[in-house]
């Protein structure tokens, strides 16, 4: 079962989070999420135990204690929702200045050229 642990303290560590779940169960993983270009906690993260019987008795004894001086949240990590359907009804465009002739990745603002935006719907 994955499980989704929320309202971490900025300093806890992927070893904090799997200590913290390894009293209530076998851990197979355990990881906080962190910011690409800083690489800083983003404040939650994930746990997955093999065992459903361990992973619910872990999400019940945890869930709203305190660690590391904050409340979590632990609760049934649920899969991302997306795929089919739409995304919002509207189509993307560069609001980017030019600047120099070629052609830009991506195939938005071809041609070089001034300012302004490229209208591409």
């Amino acid at each position: 079962m994955n499980i989704y642990v929320g309202n971490l303290s900025w300093q806890m560590t992927d070893e904090d989070l799997r200590n913290l779940f390894e009293q209530h169960g076998t851990v197979a993983s355990a990881k906080i999420v962190k910011d690409k270009v800083s690489g800083r906690s983003k404040g939650f993260g994930f746990v997955e135990m093999e065992d459903s019987a361990e992973a619910q008795q872990a999400i019940t004894s945890l869930y709203d204690s305190e660690v590391m001086g904050r409340k979590i949240i632990v609760n049934e990590s649920q899969p991302k929702q997306g795929g089919s359907g739409g995304g919002g009804g509207f189509k993307k465009r560069n609001f980017g200045g030019g600047g120099g002739g070629g052609y830009k990745k991506g195939g938005y603002n071809r041609g070089g050229g001034g300012g302004g935006y490229d209208r591409d719907y």
